[in-house]
């Protein structure tokens, strides 16, 4: 078993596309557990990294650190290790996730991108009572609480005309008359 600490820089497109992610070339801390299994390596360990995006309510801009942690067994390449499963028709069939060792190294980027984009919000706010953009107009309803609009029901609609042809004042006076 090994214990191993890397400083590596984000590859293109971690993250939730046009939501939140890490920006490319971001320092991504790993702190990484090797460990020496008979049918190969099982790497257990976390990634630590910033994340940018914008707030799915108001648009604003969110920066957050992320832990993302995973464990993956990288085979060796001459053990038949791969884990059979049933296929639909009940045949036997090889797990196609399998990672295998090439060279005694093992590529970890499929396996980061997974455990970071599992851990990443899917709905990122910039904080949690968020009221977001107002429906009507776009104003940031954070930035003026008392931001309102006066919307009169469409099927009242025809009634408000009402009021403006006959006006409070007239309607009193034939009142009076009759």
């Amino acid at each position: 078993m090994r214990k191993v600490s890397r400083s590596v820089p984000a590859p293109k497109d971690l993250g939730l596309v046009d939501v939140i992610g890490v920006p490319e070339g971001a320092t991504v801390e790993l702190d990484l557990r090797l460990e020496s299994v008979m049918e190969g390596v099982l790497v257990t360990g976390t990634a630590h990294a910033p994340v940018t995006g914008e707030c799915v309510r108001c648009l604003e801009p969110v920066e957050r650190e992320l832990d993302a942690e995973f464990q993956e067994m990288f085979s060796y390449p001459d053990a038949d290790t791969r884990t059979a499963r049933k296929d639909e028709a009940g045949d036997d069939a090889e797990d196609e996730d399998a990672f295998e060792l090439e060279d005694d190294l093992f590529d970890l980027e499929p396996v980061l991108r997974d455990a970071v984009v599992l851990a990443l919000p899917s709905q990122p706010v910039c904080r949690e009572d968020c009221e977001g953009l107002c429906s009507e107009c776009g104003v940031r309803l954070a930035d003026d609480p008392d931001h309102h609009h006066e919307v009169t029901d469409i099927r009242w609609a025809a009634l408000k005309d009402l009021n403006k042809d006959f006006g409070t004042d007239q309607g009193a006076d034939e009142n009076q008359e009759k």
